[in-house]
């Protein structure tokens, strides 16, 4: 996205038609624009004032509240103006039309957040943390949002970056000053030591974005068990409606089928699979393999066995959940840990959520901070990571402090372009490509 310096406007709330619809605009015409199309010629700054909205020929178009955000003490740091007004897709066409004739166009996806960006008001961090904001269906996924619009990431990422500052000095005295009398003899031991430390740093945020990413994502859980015991009934139970096909015949789900759901305050994705069985159908051998790639990738698995048949303990592994179903048929003997459902009836499906959030809250209990929240952090860090390494190979080789010190500051480059202050367009359009407009 090529930024340019003029007006934009954008519906700053939700679709229409709504009770309200809000306006935004923002850029250096926006003064203009309120002589041009408000009744009122001037606004006091911050303050809510009553207005009507005209058209390019005088005709009211609405009446509503609007407030003047001189900047740069404003969200882009740009004077921008916010217009509530009754939201009704013609109201809407019709003022973003008069604001257009009046010398604004309509803004690009996340255009106003990228000017704040570009303000200075929030790093790249930050803005992605509106996004998520946006975007939030879960408690867990809130709450990740907020501590990243605190700056959580933000943080740890700049005291990553002082500390390879630190080890660039030291690196740079030793090249600079070989023969000062305060400068280091060695310099070697010092700088591995800030390394190693850092290495520490970056893997137990890589350990742990695994968990992050999971909770912007969703959580996968994987329900597994032998054709016919009831896996696409539970699904459509926990989904509460139909959707899985249920039928008595062996070997109906052949793919796996997913919903999106929300259990206590988790984003989960819960998939049903196909019956695990030996087959010489290609099409469910297929299913099969699907089934078992599902399993392998889940974050909880469900296994699902049938009150009538034994229960295949070796099949399940440490915080899988065991669940027999077609309870009034099953063994006295169940584990303790075995849940009894029935799943045709609906009953003890409560206990089969509250197990899936008990080991959705174990994996989070422990988190430090939303560490890594999306791909583009990952990959940075990993980078970040192999240039570290490379600089403890040339340490240990005895190559130099000049080799050294390009590979710390490639590494601190790399977090850099994580929070905004190594800019490239293509990271910056990445990034606010994924906004809505009017944000």
């Amino acid at each position: 996205m090529t930024l340019r310096r003029d007006t934009i406007c954008a519906l700053a709330s939700g679709p229409p038609p709504a009770a309200i619809a809000t306006l935004r605009i923002s850029g250096p015409d926006v003064r203009s624009i309120i002589e041009k199309r408000l009744s009122k010629p001037s606004l006091t700054p911050r303050r809510a004032t009553l207005v009507e909205v005209r058209s390019d020929d005088g005709a009211v178009i609405d009446e509503g509240l609007a407030v003047l955000m001189p900047g740069p003490a404003s969200y882009t740091g740009e004077d921008t103006l916010e217009i509530t007004l009754h939201g009704g897709r013609m109201i809407i066409e019709l003022a973003l039309k008069a604001f257009m004739s009046a010398g604004a166009r309509l803004a690009e996806p996340g255009e106003f957040t990228r000017r704040a960006f570009e303000a200075g008001k929030l790093d790249l961090t930050r803005a992605e943390a509106v996004a998520d904001l946006i975007d939030a269906e879960s408690e867990a996924q809130l709450d990740q949002a907020l501590r990243q619009m605190d700056g959580a990431l933000e943080t740890l990422y700049s005291d990553w970056r002082i500390q390879m500052t630190e080890c660039l000095a030291l690196l740079e005295a030793s090249i600079d000053f070989p023969d000062e009398e305060d400068a280091p003899d060695r310099v070697d031991g010092p700088v591995a030591e800030k390394i190693n430390t850092l290495l520490e740093g970056l893997d137990q945020a890589l350990a742990e974005g695994n968990i992050t990413e999971r909770i912007r994502d969703g959580f996968r859980v994987a329900i597994l068990g032998k054709p016919n015991a009831g896996k696409s009934t539970l699904l459509n139970q926990l989904a509460k409606r139909e959707a899985a096909i249920v039928t008595d015949i062996p070997g109906t789900t052949r793919d796996v089928v997913e919903v999106r759901l929300t259990l206590g305050g988790y984003l989960v994705w819960v998939s049903d699979t196909a019956g695990l069985r030996e087959t010489d159908d290609i099409v469910e051998a297929e299913g099969v393999r699907r089934a078992r790639q599902a399993g392998a990738e889940a974050d909880v698995r469900i296994w699902l066995f049938d009150g009538r048949d034994s229960i295949e303990t070796d099949l399940v592994q440490p915080g899988d959940i065991m669940v027999v179903n077609k309870s009034d048929l099953a063994a006295p003997n169940v584990s303790r840990d075995t849940l009894l459902i029935s799943a045709r009836e609906g009953q003890g499906i409560d206990r089969v959520e509250a197990a899936i959030v008990d080991r959705l809250s174990r994996l989070t209990n422990n988190l430090s901070a939303p560490m890594i929240t999306r791909a583009r952090h990952r990959q940075g860090i990993e980078r970040a990571k192999a240039h570290l390494l490379t600089a403890l190979e040339h340490l240990n080789s005895g190559m130099g402090a000049e080799f050294t010190a390009e590979e710390v500051r490639l590494a601190s480059r790399e977090l850099g372009s994580l929070t905004g202050h190594v800019e490239t367009e293509m990271v910056l359009g990445a990034v606010f490509s994924s906004f809505c407009i009017g944000k």
